[in-house]
């Protein structure tokens, strides 16, 4: 576990990083205040990854997007899977030394449109909203998928840090999660269609760059849904660089951003299916976890070779926000993951 944070935030704009490459502000901050430019890396090409990861999922299905690169692998590729049974379906395109041909905006408001391998994904942002559309063809073992979902984005404030590595100077690590944007749409499986309703389906965006080292270990976890018609969120992990400026724990209420020192829990302890306790020293965030499901993904691609379990479950228990109100949730679908990721 990383040492207790100090919860830094940053307040004033600028550049992310300075004329050597490292980071001009170390923090967190609720709106993405720093900006990022691909060309002030001062570090080799291998090591820069891009990527933004878009999550829809309600009390029974999920579908994840991703647009990314570790500059020397990387995906275009869209994965569906029901709670229930466990019936998953994966489209990825995978790309073999892409480095900058993705073309990464340097912002979560700006989009992007890739078309790889029979896979076509499309982010369009405009102001309040993203509209997610997806087309594939068909494999041998994959029917074509479609899927056209709109995310509303009615709040402004989201997690957003700037963290270093401690391995080398140039290293860093720039991500921005928006929880809580009610999804409508649907996605189409071959014949197996399920619609998603804003009132049960909750999108969430990780927008990440950064210089990485090549092994990494890390827990990570994320949910959203509504506690009595109020939007409520979290998200909690560590292990993303050096968090002694802030960690990455946040809580969202009706949206507003609610900051969290230090959250512990250790997802592998005792297998990936056992009930786990999540708990934080100043008894902010304190939550039982029961395990549903565990979508397990291992990549290996040239010097990639990424492991994770990404388990979604049901958590009871409250959170505080700043001004000492006590949020009671009860069987909240959401997940934590533990990464283990040479890349």
């Amino acid at each position: 576990m990383a040492s207790t944070p100090s919860q830094h935030r940053i307040t004033t704009p600028g550049p992310l990083l300075d004329s050597r490459g490292r980071l001009s502000q170390r923090g967190y901050a609720t709106t993405p205040l720093l900006a990022y430019d691909r060309r002030a890396i001062k570090a080799p090409p291998w090591r820069i990854k891009e990527w933004d990861f878009y999550q829809v999922s309600d009390d029974e299905w999920c579908v994840q997007f991703t647009i990314g690169h570790a500059s020397y692998a990387g995906q275009v590729g869209v994965t569906a899977f029901r709670f229930a049974d466990g019936q998953r379906w994966d489209r990825v395109a995978t790309l073999a030394l892409p480095f900058g041909s993705l073309h990464m905006p340097a912002t979560s408001s700006q989009g992007i449109t890739q078309r790889r391998g029979g896979v076509e994904i499309a982010y369009d942002v405009t102001p309040g909203q993203r509209v997610l559309r997806c087309q594939t063809t068909a494999t041998r073992t994959v029917p074509p998928i479609k899927a056209v979902i709109t995310l509303a984005e009615p709040h402004d404030q989201s997690l957003v840090i700037a963290t270093p590595f401690s391995q080398y100077a140039t290293a860093f690590y720039y991500n921005q999660k928006i929880n809580c944007l009610p999804a409508t749409g649907f996605a189409q499986i071959g014949d197996v269609r399920h619609e998603f309703r804003p009132d049960a389906a909750f999108g969430l965006l990780d927008w990440g760059r950064g210089v990485w080292p090549f092994s990494t270990e890390w827990f990570w976890g994320n949910g959203s849904t509504l506690v009595d018609g109020v939007p409520f969120g979290f998200n909690i992990g560590y292990g993303f660089g050096d968090t002694t400026a802030a960690s990455e724990n946040m809580v969202f209420y009706d949206g507003t951003a609610h900051k969290l020192g230090a959250v512990t829990f250790d997802l592998a302890a005792g297998g990936y299916l056992a009930p786990k306790a999540f708990s934080s020293p100043d008894g902010r965030f304190e939550m039982e976890f029961t395990p549903v499901y565990d979508r397990y993904t291992e990549t290996k691609l040239l010097f990639v070779d990424n492991h994770c379990h990404q388990v979604f479950g049901r958590f009871t228990g409250h959170a505080t926000l700043d001004d000492g109100r006590v949020i009671q949730v009860k069987d909240m679908i959401a997940f934590t993951e533990h990464a283990k990721n040479n890349w």
